[in-house]
């Protein structure tokens, strides 16, 4: 077994780190809700907004999680712990652990639901079914109580296999064969959906740019989008970035996952939507509604739509079951390495604990209907608590953690190893070699010191500030 310092398990490949970090920031929202909210808020011209905001904020504040990670080699409580002995800083990574594990309670429900629907679609189920029916089918399961605990339960112990294997043997191994599997699938998807005659009506949705619906709102959500679709906030980085090798490009690493991140959920937008305007259908419905209740009927009129059915719920289940792997770690190594419970102990009771809290969210529609405050049943109020409260709080204490409190010697030193200017220098032709003058070895260390500075910059200044806005606006404390 590849062990990192003080015989931690760690990843041993720079494809391994890759797919794992981009597997954590890839999930459901990545497959439906990323390109919905692209067609709906001016397409072509908020993916410019969102990707601007991805590279000038989003990379940095992933780069703050890398830092502290590993440079403290610890979980995302022990990091804290480590970095900033007897303050309160600590706290810090016990909001990231409760968001992780209040995110596994809810997130699980859906993900079974994807489980339940690969298992519909290969056995046929929508087979001669009106759009009437599909949608029949989903509120038939969904208040059914039993049969998505059974799927819940399903989906939580297929993550819990892989954690138990550990980082080396389990997480990169998995994500390794995982991840490439999903961005073929996704690829074949969405050849399949633009092929369809009447498809361009649907890559027209999502990436016409119509500059009118970009208000500050449709601003603020690309910028909430950039934030939370890479995982930040909940501690699964520092996680994951305390398993890596010294040697690890932090840099690159952060912006090929923030790229693969973005891909992924373009690449689901031109599967779904080409697909829907070529059999003459809007997507009217959000979120579980189009997956679950829509989806279905368009698959069943495409040619080839069995087979596009199965792959496309696979593609669903693969991508949350990458995502909860690092949901269940963030918890899993919290209470291996501070609590000095076994890996086999510590991965059980995580397991039996979002099993129990989870069963209250997935029994929401049946069992617990009707339990909750005003409009928000338990599922709802576990989604709130960890998107609106948690993860923007918990990012926000990073970048003021990174910015203001860890030595800046300590920062430079994790960003400048093999680093954060090294795809910078690679963008502009310039290289460390032996052979280049004293001139170029000058230009190139103006240039880190200038990078650097702007790094500090936004993670002082323009990350808290915009994480804050996100935070009172989500709260309801402020409203833009």
């Amino acid at each position: 077994m590849a062990l990192g310092s003080e015989g931690r398990d760690g990843f041993t490949t720079r494809f391994g780190i890759v797919c794992a970090a981009a597997g954590s920031a890839i999930g459901l929202g990545n497959i439906w809700r990323f390109p919905y909210v692209v067609g709906e808020s001016g397409g072509g011209a908020f993916l410019l907004i969102y990707l601007a905001f991805v590279l000038m904020l989003g990379i940095p504040v992933m780069l703050s999680e890398f830092v502290i990670g590993r440079s403290a080699k610890r979980n995302a409580f022990g990091a804290f712990k480590k970095i900033a002995p007897a303050t309160w800083w600590p706290l810090v990574g016990v909001i990231g652990i409760v968001a992780a594990f209040v995110i596994l309670a809810f997130y699980s429900t859906i993900a079974g639901w994807t489980l339940h629907y690969v298992y519909l679609s290969v056995i046929n189920g929508f087979k001669g079914a009106s759009a009437l029916d599909v949608t029949r089918i989903f509120e038939s399961f969904q208040t059914s109580g039993a049969m998505p605990l059974f799927w819940q339960m399903i989906f939580i112990m297929l993550t819990a296999v892989i954690i138990l294997s550990g980082v080396r043997k389990g997480i990169e191994k998995y994500s390794k064969v995982l991840m490439p599997f999903l961005v073929l699938l996704l690829i074949a998807l969405s050849i399949r959906a633009v092929t369809l005659p009447g498809s361009v009506a649907g890559l027209h949705f999502l990436f016409n740019p119509d500059f009118s619906k970009i208000t500050a709102p449709v601003i603020l959500g690309a910028l909430g989008q950039a934030f939370f679709s890479l995982s930040i906030g909940m501690g699964a980085l520092i996680t994951y970035a305390s398993y890596f090798p010294d040697k690890t490009n932090l840099s690159s690493t952060s912006f090929q996952v923030s790229i693969a991140d973005v891909l992924i959920a373009i690449l689901a937008g031109v599967a779904i939507f080409p697909a829907m305007f070529a059999l003459g259908m809007q997507p009217e419905e959000g979120g579980p509604g189009l997956i679950f209740m829509v989806l279905p009927n368009v698959f069943q009129h495409m040619p080839g739509g069995y087979i596009v059915s199965v792959a496309f719920f696979v593609l669903l289940a693969i991508a949350a079951l990458t995502s909860s792997i690092s949901i269940m770690e963030v918890v899993v190594a919290f209470l291996s390495e501070e609590l000095k419970i076994a890996r086999k102990s510590a991965t059980l009771i995580t397991v039996i604990a979002a099993a129990f809290v989870g069963m209250f969210s997935t029994l929401s529609w049946s069992t617990f209907k009707g339990t909750g405050i005003g409009d928000y049943n338990i599922f709802d109020l576990l989604d709130f608590t960890a998107s609106n409260v948690l993860l923007p709080l918990g990012g926000l204490l990073i970048v003021i953690f990174v910015g203001w409190y860890m030595k800046q010697q300590t920062v430079k030193d994790e960003l400048t190893n093999m680093g954060l200017l090294r795809m910078v220098v690679f963008m502009i032709g310039w290289y460390t070699k032996d052979d280049r003058t004293e001139e170029d070895r000058a230009k190139f260390t103006a240039l880190r010191i200038r990078v650097y500075s702007v790094f500090m910059f936004i993670v002082r200044f323009i990350a808290p500030i915009a994480i804050a806005i996100i935070f009172l606006n989500a709260i309801g404390l402020i409203r833009i």
